[in-house]
């Protein structure tokens, strides 16, 4: 294989890999470092490389496999981890200038998983200043500079887990960790064509996790395949008494052959391109599962539903920052400024949306029940240009439905996986939603997908 092989391969391949010993951890380790010093500053996708640290894993992991200690199937694959999860060997910023030296003397829950399943660490990626908490509007929201999908720099990488999504597309890393409140796993996902999967609310532990809206906050994957997301997922999940949300729950499989549902309305006010590759995605998921269209979404105002509750908990998070007047140190105009409006949130618009939220949650739940997936273009469009403020881009093609927000303020799994490319040779997404705990199947139905496509293993071309 050559180095790119090396690079490109999913994190499953991978572990295999170093497992027969046709590579060492040590070895994969230093071709990833030097990717990230090579590629990761053009990129914007990389605040800090863990040099030290990712040294020493990648040689405990390659002792132990000499002993004959193969700790997980991620043993020895070296990963990164989105820049608002501590981690010992470096800063944890946030993506914003005013915690730029913040340190801590501790891992995340999910770095100590992974540290006990044998992978390695290699880098913080980066991310938009505060997970967009505070509203920004164009794609330059981070000290790091605006995310740059690795398919074509003029655009954006998505937000907020900017730097795992592009740093997974480019082959800087086996795969990463991301977090999600409302679309930052998904959008990155699909604009850099990853697959990423966001979790059942709860799944996950949060521990050492940065917190922006802790009622809707979920960590999970981002990786090259559908195989590794489950994999990856399946290793970080569990209960944690630091996190009294998370919970040790089952993983519920396929069984037999799968039912989808197609969202009504799904491909209104998309591109064109995106309109093409959904239907084409369609008829693929005909050849092993019955697909079924026209399933609704429950009407609600999710949009007014989501602003109200994450104004109310993002400035109660950031609250001495924002009181501080250090908030004006942020990279994007909109944050600069957006912290003091959210801080005066009212208490009875937190409350009612509260209230809202607890009844469109089972009804998201119900409509969503008869399927072991609801499939929907994951964006209606493809990514961002980075030189123009989001209200501007693609003004006809909003989409006409959001499922992501439902989905999120519902807490219920969610995926997406590349299914082709559109406009300016930018990829697209195929996006899943399932019931609660039911992330197998989600990944399970992206599995049969990726089998019968090759989307996911095409690579951008870096200079």
């Amino acid at each position: 294989m050559t180095h790119d092989d090396l690079a490109f391969s999913d994190a499953t391949t991978l572990g295999a890999l170093i497992a027969k010993k046709r590579v060492s951890s040590l070895e994969l380790t230093k071709l990833y470092l030097e990717r990230l010093e090579r590629y990761g500053p053009s990129l914007g996708a990389v605040v800090t490389i863990l040099h030290d640290r990712a040294v020493r894993e990648a040689k405990a992991a390659d002792a132990a496999l000499a002993r004959g200690e193969r700790k997980s199937a991620l043993h020895g694959v070296p990963y990164g981890v989105k820049d608002l999860l501590a981690a010992v060997g470096g800063p944890t910023t946030w993506g914003a200038a005013p915690y730029r030296h913040q340190v801590f003397d501790y891992d995340a829950a999910v770095v100590e998983k992974l540290h006990r399943a044998g992978a390695v660490l290699v880098a913080k990626l980066a991310m938009v200043e505060l997970a967009g908490g505070f509203g920004y509007n164009s794609a330059d929201a981070s000290f790091t500079g605006p995310g740059r999908t690795p398919w074509n720099r003029d655009y954006w990488s998505g937000g907020s887990s900017s730097g795992p999504g592009a740093s997974v597309a480019s082959g800087l890393v086996g795969f990463a960790i991301g977090s999600e409140t409302n679309g930052s796993i998904l959008t990155p996902s699909a604009m850099c064509g990853v697959s990423g999967l966001r979790p059942t609310f709860g799944r996950v532990s949060r521990y050492g996790a940065m917190a922006l809206m802790w009622s809707s906050d979920k960590l999970g994957p981002m990786a090259r395949s559908a195989r590794d997301a489950e994999l990856i997922l399946r290793t970080i999940a569990g209960a944690d008494p630091r996190d009294t949300t998370a919970q040790s729950k089952p993983f519920s499989a396929l069984r037999g052959r799968p039912k989808i549902g197609v969202f009504a309305k799904a491909t209104g006010k998309v591109q064109p391109a995106v309109k093409k590759n959904f239907e084409a995605s369609l008829a693929v998921l005909r050849e092993f599962a019955d697909v079924h269209e026209g399933v609704e979404i429950p009407h609600f105002p999710y949009g007014a539903v989501i602003t109200a509750l994450i104004n109310g908990e993002c400035a109660s998070a950031f609250r001495e920052l924002i009181e501080s007047g250090r908030a004006r140190e942020l990279q994007n105009p909109d944050d600069r400024i957006g912290g003091y409006a959210q801080l005066g949130t009212l208490a009875v618009d937190y409350v009612d949306a509260m209230r809202v939220r607890a009844k469109l949650d089972p009804a998201v739940r119900a409509a969503v029940a008869p399927y072991d997936a609801v499939v929907f273009p994951t964006l209606p469009t493809v990514a961002y240009p980075i030189d123009t403020p989001f209200d501007q881009v693609y003004a006809d093609t909003p989409g006409e439905i959001d499922p992501v927000t439902p989905g999120n303020l519902s807490g219920i799994p969610s995926m997406s996986v590349p299914n082709g490319f559109g406009e300016h040779g930018l990829p697209t997404g195929l996006g899943f939603i399932g019931s609660a705990w039911g992330e197998a199947k989600l990944a399970g139905i992206a599995r049969g997908f990726q089998s019968r496509t090759s989307f996911h293993t095409k690579r951008p071309t870096l200079a």
